[in-house]
């Protein structure tokens, strides 16, 4: 009967719900039983099962849509917490998992990685901001352990590239013929934060931008005695 009456009764669907995907509210649902109540037989009276599963119905949906509500309240409390947590972070110095460098001018920030096992022959390939390889440079015979990476900012040709963002992916393998597992890191100190996605980000002095989740290690500066 209900759903007789939703399609005769088109303005009442979703005519109360705060979204615009055509999800029947409680509010309409409601006004839809009245309805039915209204416009029912009097020979033939709405059967007292089929009543009371319908306010079950309406039960249910009424919780799922507080328990929504709920949901998303604690979600927009638990970032703002976030945020407030993260702003303790502004100033200080910071290393994470990542593979991004910033190259201003001759300076290039370093990238340090890590070698799960000995390798006979590492590459690290250098892109730009539109995903375009730049640079690729070639180590050999290297033992599993961390090191750094300072790319020269030069492109194939042995020019200058330009200054901006770039992201740095290594590739290494084994003796063997086997692929060896990298892992990269990359520090710099924190000036800003940001929000999107439903995640926090800081913002490095050099442009660079991490993620909340990322971090591995913070530094707080040594203030000078004077």
């Amino acid at each position: 009967m209900i759903d007789q009456i939703l399609q005769q009764q088109g303005g009442f669907y979703g005519a109360d719900t705060a979204s615009k995907n055509d999800v029947l509210g409680k509010d309409a649902f409601l006004k839809l039983l009245v309805t039915q109540l209204q416009n029912q037989d009097p020979l033939n009276p709405l059967d007292d099962k089929e009543f009371i599963a319908q306010l079950a119905q309406f039960s249910s949906l009424e919780q799922m849509t507080n328990i929504s509500e709920g949901i998303t309240s604690l979600t927009d409390k638990t970032a703002q917490q976030d945020m407030l947590s993260a702003v303790n972070y502004i100033g200080k110095e910071v290393t994470a998992s990542g593979d991004g460098i910033t190259k201003s001018g001759n300076y290039v920030t370093p990238v340090y990685f890590t070698l799960a096992d000995a390798a006979a022959q590492v590459y690290a390939n250098v892109y730009d901001e539109n995903n375009n390889m730049v640079r690729t440079e070639k180590f050999s015979s290297m033992q599993a352990g961390e090191f750094g990476f300072t790319w020269d900012g030069l492109d194939y040709n042995g020019n200058p590239a330009n200054s901006g963002q770039y992201n740095v992916y290594f590739s290494a393998e084994s003796p063997t013929g086997a692929t060896v597992f990298v892992d990269t890191e990359v520090s710099g100190t924190v000036t800003a934060l940001e929000q999107g996605d439903g995640e926090t980000f800081f913002r490095l002095s050099d442009g660079r931008k991490i993620s909340f989740s990322d971090i591995k290690k913070v530094i707080q500066p040594v203030v000078a005695e004077e």
